[in-house]
Formats: structure tokens, C-alpha cells, sequence
């Protein structure tokens, strides 16, 4: 029951083709294929019949408007190009089928105009929720101005307004750095992404803290922003570690300006850690390929996926309870 024109693929089999096969009216055929309301045993064996024989794939989003309960979660992340945030990106989805929800999941490769484009795609299909990574708060209140729930994973821009599911960013960035105390060093550079965000923020404080406790002056020269970006972070280490008193450790708060520096010390033909002390957040694979290997923190970034869709189903389940953030802890 599908017509061909041109080129033109094949169109979709609808519920009044499924009917007219089964021969029973519209009405009926969708109370068989749904389970809710009376069909006939024998009735409901001629439509299932007649809607595999057609390929019928009920309309999900017309039946969640009909239901007024969708089955889908909105995911929105920064970069899938990243580790970090494909690993988010499959807990969250590991998390939503074991719970019978399916994912809507977009890039917004850090472009504003695209992270807004997708929140207004999520309201327009009318799923469920949101899990995202914000480039800014106005995603977040627009999104709560559509009275959608909203889960921030990884940072948040909307404390008290809505839940997020973050790590103790602060606290393991002085750890990082007390760390690199211990081995002696006195002269350590900090890449970081941004200061803007709560991760990139709380990370440059434990950074600073770190310093202070150890009786290490800040110096602005060995603070180099690099966004997300393993080139640009690659040119700026070569920069740095070619001074006179060039620092003698890094701290890269990302996995990709850790790649930047690790590519800058290899083309200055300096040895990991002998010549340069590089300790990163993110511990992507490939720093346990490299001899030697990287020291990192561990986020578990699928655990926090699944913790935000756990939180998602809970603000769901409970939509007069008030919000508050979830914390996780590094691994």
C-alpha cells in the first residue's frame, strides 16, 4: 500500500491505509494499535496484522499531544566531537531506554543561534525534558519560561531555578594543583577554557587556592585561555614553554588544551614529566595511549548522564517539589 512517483521514496503508511486494509474504521484501528479503550480480539489480530504488513509506525508526537505525556527527552550538548560529551551523551541515553524514554539528542557546536534553534525544536516536538550543557543561562530560562523541565549537566547557569547534575570542579582543581606542589614545582601555568562558566570559574579558584596555601604568587602571565580548542591551545604552549622562565608544569582544565600541550611539548622535544609536569580534567583515552600516561581527573561523565536523566524522572514525577541541584563526585 505505498505509491512510488520519480524518485520520490515510497510514502509513509498511515493509520486510514492500516484501517482500510483491516476494513474497520480509523476510530477502532487506533484503539487496537494503542491497547486503551475496547477492540475485539479478532479485530485487534487484523490490524496488528494489517500494520505490519504495511510497515505502520504510529505518529509519537501526535499521540503524546493526544496523551499529553511524551516519551522523549531533549539532550543538548556542546561538542559530540569531544569524549567528554559523547560519554554524557550515552549515559543519558542508557538511562532514558532502561526508563522507556527515547533521546532527541543535537550538537550545538558551541553556537548560541544553534543551542536556542534546538530549545525551540524541543518545545515545538513537546518532549518531556531537557538534559543539556549550556552556553549560557538564556537557553535555561527560556526553556523554563515553556514550563519544560531542565536538567544543567557538567555546569549551571540557573542555580535555584532549576536542577544540574556537576562535579566539585573547585575542589579537584586544588587537588590537581597541590599535586604538582608536592613535586616541587613552583613555576606552574594554567590552561583553562573560559572563566565565564561555573566549570571553568570554580576550577581557575581551586587553581588560585591551591597556590595560595602552597605560598606561590598568581601571575597572570601563566594563566592562558584557550576555549576548547587543541590548536590554538597547541600554539599558546609553544608560546609559553619557549620563555626564559617558562613554567615547568601545566594544569589543562580540559581534555583538548591537555592535547594542545602535549602536542606543543612533543614538537619542543620535551619529555613528559622529566622536562614538563602536565596534569589535565577529563582523562580521555587517549592519555592512557601515551607513554607516559597523562594524570587526570576521571569524571565519569556517563554516571552524570545517567544521574541527570534520574533527576529529569524525578522533577517529572514531581513537578510542585522544589528544585535543587544534584551533586556527583569525581571518580
Amino acid at each position: 500500500m505505498s505509491s512510488t512517483v520519480g524518485d520520490q521514496p515510497p510514502r509513509r503508511a498511515t493509520l486510514r491505509d492500516v484501517a482500510q486494509l483491516a476494513g474497520v474504521s480509523q476510530s477502532t484501528t487506533s484503539r487496537a494499535l494503542s491497547g486503551e479503550g475496547y477492540a475485539g480480539a479478532d479485530v485487534r489480530e487484523r490490524v496488528l496484522a494489517a500494520a505490519e504488513t504495511l510497515g505502520y509506525v504510529p505518529h509519537a508526537m501526535a499521540r503524546s499531544l493526544r496523551k499529553q505525556d511524551s516519551q522523549t527527552i531533549g539532550v543538548l550538548v556542546s561538542d559530540l566531537q569531544n569524549p567528554f560529551y559523547a560519554d554524557l551523551a550515552a549515559g543519558i541515553a542508557d538511562a532514558a531506554r532502561r526508563a522507556g524514554y527515547t533521546m532527541m539528542l543535537t550538537d550545538d557546536q558551541g553556537s548560541a543561534e544553534a543551542e536556542m534553534h534546538a530549545a525551540q525544536a524541543f518545545v515545538a516536538t513537546r518532549v518531556a525534558g531537557v538534559i543539556l550543557t549550556a552556553l549560557s543561562g538564556d537557553v535555561v530560562e527560556y526553556l523554563l519560561r515553556q514550563h519544560v523541565a531542565v536538567v544543567e549537566a557538567d555546569r549551571q547557569f540557573a542555580a535555584g531555578r532549576c536542577d544540574a547534575v556537576v562535579i566539585d570542579n573547585a575542589g579537584a582543581a586544588r587537588r590537581m594543583t597541590e599535586h604538582l606542589l608536592e613535586l616541587g614545582h613552583r613555576r606552574i601555568a594554567l590552561f583553562v577554557d573560559e572563566t565565564a562558566w561555573t566549570t571553568g570559574n570554580a576550577r581557575s579558584e581551586g587553581f588560585r587556592e591551591a597556590l595560595t596555601h602552597g605560598g606561590v604568587a598568581w601571575d597572570d602571565a601563566f594563566v592562558v585561555q584557550a576555549g576548547w580548542d587543541a590548536a590554538l591551545a597547541r600554539t599558546a604552549a609553544i608560546d609559553v614553554l619557549a620563555r626564559r622562565d617558562h613554567p615547568t608544569a601545566i594544569f589543562a582544565v580540559n581534555n583538548l588544551l591537555a592535547e594542545g600541550v602535549w602536542r606543543a611539548a612533543s614538537d619542543l622535544g620535551l619529555r613528559i614529566p622529566e622536562d614538563l609536569s602536565l596534569v589535565s580534567f577529563d582523562d580521555s583515552r587517549w592519555m592512557s595511549m601515551v607513554t607516559p600516561g597523562i594524570t587526570a581527573v576521571a569524571q565519569d561523565a556517563v554516571a552524570v548522564g545517567r544521574a541527570a536523566v534520574g533527576r529529569l524522572l524525578e522533577r517529572l514525577g514531581d513537578r510542585g517539589c522544589r528544585r535543587r541541584p544534584r551533586w556527583s563526585t569525581p571518580r
